[in-house]
């Protein structure tokens, strides 16, 4: 029983390191990490289809500096010209993090987190949000971050329907590294024993205050929460 139990929080550990990965992963690829800064004042702006919002009003909305926008623009604007993500883009830079697994259904879980306007494209005032949220935010911050990824209808709620959707899709994204081994009954698993955990007064729904409470309870996620905090 205690080594089920501990498969059953590994996973929701493995959740969130996957989602702070992917975040790291994201700004290794738009050549963020390893990008030499450049002495410019303001955001370089160049005719795009979307013109993002002013420096000064990204820093005060973020937890970043000018200096650090700037090297996040650059990134952006030379992978992404345009100026917004759709979300088959999104699927496929991220499917590129996951080549043994499907990554798709979860990628869009996350370009849905990352689009809160709903407009079906991911902005560079999405993008940054998100990542300083996500990097540099409070814990409170990035658990609400989180819960609102796994309440996929929105409705402030997670339920066991939205639970398995999330768990599938972290299987199949995992492909054939999955571990442990999937079984058939291994998603139900993992979800009831989420409900256990999380689900505080057994109503058959988490709530945001029940899903802090319990990740705040658990060491492993609090860990993992503070594994990219200074990739910037």
């Amino acid at each position: 029983m205690e080594r089920e139990e501990q498969k059953d929080n590994s996973l929701q550990t493995i959740a969130i390191i996957l989602l702070c990965c992917g975040a790291f992963k994201l700004l290794h690829l738009l050549g963020v990490i390893a990008v030499e800064d450049k002495p410019d004042d303001d955001l370089e702006m160049t005719i795009v289809c979307h013109r993002p919002e002013g420096l000064d009003q990204l820093e005060a909305q973020t937890n970043f500096n000018k200096r650090e926008l700037q090297v996040l623009y650059r990134g952006f604007k030379n992978e992404c010209p345009s100026g917004v993500v759709s979300e088959e883009t999104f699927k496929q830079i991220y499917s590129q993090f996951f080549p043994h697994g499907d990554a798709s259904t979860y990628a869009h879980y996350l370009f849905n987190a990352f689009d809160t306007g709903h407009t079906g494209s991911i902005k560079f005032e999405d993008f940054v949000t998100a990542l300083s949220i996500l990097l540099r935010g409070t814990v409170t911050e990035k658990l609400q971050w989180t819960f609102n990824l796994y309440d996929i209808n929105r409705d402030g709620y997670i339920n066991k329907e939205e639970m398995t959707d999330i768990v599938r899709a972290i299987y199949d994204m995992m492909g054939k590294y999955t571990y442990p081994v999937l079984k058939t009954d291994a998603p139900k698993q993992h979800v009831d024993a989420f409900f256990q955990k999380m689900d505080k007064n057994r109503d058959g729904v988490v709530t945001l205050d029940e899903f802090i409470l319990s990740c705040q309870e658990d060491e492993n996620i609090m860990r993992s929460l503070q594994l990219f905090e200074n990739v910037i």
